[in-house]
């Protein structure tokens, strides 16, 4: 790595990889680059360029002659580094050496696409390649300076402790790095892409604001999602903050207001949405737990015109805030959802005034009429249709905001984490059959996003349910693998062997996960 000029227009002072743009000399050097069977003219000209750029600010040359012996240290001194109009190109240089551009050891790693609120946007591939053996890098002392070998570790080590300042897409490309254990294992993880040639992974980060100050984001973030759904043309003006005295607006016709009841189990704590506006009255979905400021601040933020009121399902941190937000309103919103079933703990009984029927539509609606006689009325209306998901509770069901595409999930999907299937009111089969009942009408109804009981707002909806469904069959995998080893053992011994990557304090919770997949694995060796 090497660290820029402090007078750089852009990331001054910052630690970076050698690099530069692409020049039209590139692409007319495909003629002394050797070139992999799979590799595209684009692939070739970016690896020339980074082999150029390398050269020219490192005097590194990744080459050869034609006998396939490498390029020496004598020949590399003799060569002009400058990159003046007047010197001999680069290509020229090494065509009258006989030397051909070891363009097919250079592999893409990352590709990353810069901030849609920057000045200045870039599209940038990350390259790897072996270091020849016999040089060493010397900065040109005008654009690089101060060349050093670091691991990738070390490297964010120092930039965390502030004497080794880096810019998000190389703090996160280091990141990747540090997970391989040598340069084969990076190599081998480019040449063995199942997708061929390309990067391993593709970026365009998002910003939003914590604690006030600009917090960019990777699409495998959490806050991703929630950033492309508020700000879709990346201003950063969406502040990410959990806080609980006043909601947070998410569309126009959309509020979040989450619940002051953090923990282990509910993250940063229950959401509630507030679907609707001013001239249609408001839905409030998941009112939360029976918290008596909670409660007043969903009322002021609807000024009380809640036309109903909808419970996920029947859980302590959902539910009992229902009717005490019902008796606020002078209109006594009708409280709507699933009963809770017999199999359902104590804690988690429910009856709501109106039992919902599966497909069933709820609407918000006004009419706007125009002051010219000819022109008709116009319905401005809001429309949540009704999915029944079992799996996380007997009476758990979903909400699909048809207008705009987005699903409100309740605890069947949550952003970071995954959610507990506690039988016998919880079923693993129903679970997953319930995601795939998800997905459909993420496909049928062009959802666009997801809005979860706990967490931000998920983007790429069917990827991050096809995720979810996969991570639970890896882990129904691991408790048949934990039943086959201890054969006459039981919940508490599977446990720690079917769940050795959560932490111990979470495992008396994971024990109910694990009944559920118990429970469906029997079911299945019966069948």
């Amino acid at each position: 790595m090497t660290r820029r000029s402090s007078s750089a227009s852009f990331a001054p002072g910052a630690y970076v990889f050698p690099g530069g743009r692409i020049d039209e000399a590139d692409t007319s050097a495909h003629r002394i680059a050797t070139r992999r069977r799979t590799q595209s003219r684009l692939q070739l000209t970016q690896a020339i360029a980074a082999i150029r750029e390398s050269f020219e600010e490192l005097g590194v040359l990744l080459a050869h002659h034609a006998d396939g012996s490498p390029v020496t240290a004598a020949e590399i001194g003799a060569m002009d580094r400058s990159t003046a109009s007047t010197t001999i190109a680069f290509a020229e240089q090494c065509a009258e050496r006989g030397l051909l551009l070891s363009t097919d050891k250079v592999f893409t790693f990352a590709h990353w696409i810069t901030d849609r609120d920057l000045p200045k946007r870039f599209d940038v591939p990350f390259i790897v390649a072996r270091m020849p053996e016999g040089q060493t890098p010397v900065a040109d002392e005008t654009e690089q300076f101060e060349p050093c070998w670091v691991r990738p570790a070390d490297a964010l080590d120092r930039h965390k402790a502030g004497s080794f300042f880096m810019i998000f897409p190389t703090v996160r490309t280091l990141e990747r790095l540090a997970a391989y254990g040598d340069v084969d294992a990076v190599l081998g993880a480019c040449v063995n892409r199942a997708e061929g040639e390309g990067p391993l992974w593709t970026s365009c980060p998002r910003a939003g604001l914590l604690a006030g100050i600009d917090a960019r984001y990777m699409e495998t973030d959490s806050p991703y999602g929630e950033l492309a759904m508020v700000c879709p043309d990346g201003q950063i003006l969406h502040t990410l903050d959990w806080q609980n005295e006043a909601p947070v607006p998410l569309l126009k016709n959309l509020q979040r207001l989450t619940a002051p009841n953090p923990s282990a189990m509910t993250g940063p704590g229950t959401n509630s949405y507030i679907v609707g506006d001013a001239a249609t009255g408001y839905i409030v979905i998941d009112p939360g737990p029976n918290d008596f400021d909670h409660i007043g601040r969903l009322w002021r933020a609807t000024q009380g015109d809640i036309r109903m009121i909808v419970c996920t399902h029947s859980h302590a941190d959902h539910s009992p805030g229902a009717a005490p937000l019902q008796a606020l309103c002078k209109t006594q919103p009708p409280i709507l959802g699933l009963p809770s079933a017999t199999t359902s703990r104590p804690t988690a009984r429910f009856t709501p005034d109106r039992a919902l029927h599966d497909g069933e539509q709820l609407t918000l609606s006004s009419s706007s009429h125009s002051e010219s006689p000819h022109s008709e009325s116009q319905t401005h209306k809001h429309t949540l249709r009704v999915i029944h998901t079992p799996g996380h509770a007997a009476n758990h069901l979903c909400l699909l905001l048809e207008e705009d595409g987005l699903l409100f999930s309740g605890d069947h999907i949550l952003n970071g984490s995954t959610t507990v299937v506690d039988p016998p009111d919880g079923d693993m089969t129903a679970y997953l059959n319930s995601l795939d009942t998800l997905d459909i009408a993420c496909v049928n109804d062009g959802v666009g996003f997801i809005l979860p009981a706990h967490g931000y707002v998920i983007g790429s909806p069917r990827e991050a349910i096809a995720m979810l469904k996969a991570h639970r069959l890896r882990r129904e995998a691991k408790v048949a693998a934990a039943m086959r080893h201890l054969p006459q053992g039981s919940v508490e011994d599977w446990v720690p062997i079917a769940y050795d990557d959560v932490p111990e304090r979470m495992w008396p919770v994971a024990a109910r996960s694990l009944t559920a997949h118990v429970e469906r694995l029997q079911r299945l060796a019966a069948q």
